[in-house]
């Protein structure tokens, strides 16, 4: 075992520096709770994944606990996010905003991928079984959230479909 260990430890920085070939687009099926990771036209990962408390239809305003529906761009990520890594959806766009202020609401924001808090790595099964953000995408164990921030590039397009 102990050698083991030290083989690991040795392989460490090579394994670190591999190459990941980057998927290219991601797709999320709310009413299955699927997110896909996409290269080439195929399906490289699926994950199951939480919504908000509120997950039917669009997101309109600031607090409804929806996901948000349609084409946007995963822009940027955030290493230090309170729900381990997260990677931002560009919601609310220009219709968005236009559809709120006609309604006189914030159509509201700061909608990501993420993982789970590190506290509740213990209760992974139960997140995955209910929406429990509030609006995000959430996978429920911080392993699939490194695999997906090893694979997505920012930017890239994400499709959010009911």
């Amino acid at each position: 075992m102990r050698y083991l260990t030290l083989a690991l430890l040795l392989l460490a920085p090579i394994l670190a520096s591999a190459k990941v070939d980057p998927v290219d687009h991601v797709i999320v099926y709310k009413s299955t709770k699927l997110m896909q990771l996409i290269r080439d036209g195929r399906v490289v990962k699926n994950y199951t994944v939480s919504f908000g408390d509120n997950p039917r239809g669009h997101k309109v305003r600031q607090g409804d606990e929806r996901t948000p529906e349609g084409r946007y761009t995963l822009d940027w990520k955030n290493p230090n996010s309170r729900f381990y890594r997260s990677i931002h959806v560009s919601y609310p766009n220009k219709q968005d905003r236009a559809r709120a202020a006609k309604m006189g609401v914030s159509p509201g924001g700061d909608i990501m991928i993420h993982g789970i808090k590190p506290q509740w790595s213990q209760m992974e099964r139960h997140l995955r079984r209910t929406n429990w953000t509030d609006g995000c995408i959430a996978v429920a164990s911080n392993r699939e959230m490194d695999e997906i921030w090893a694979l997505v590039k920012t930017p890239i397009t994400i499709d959010i479909y009911p």
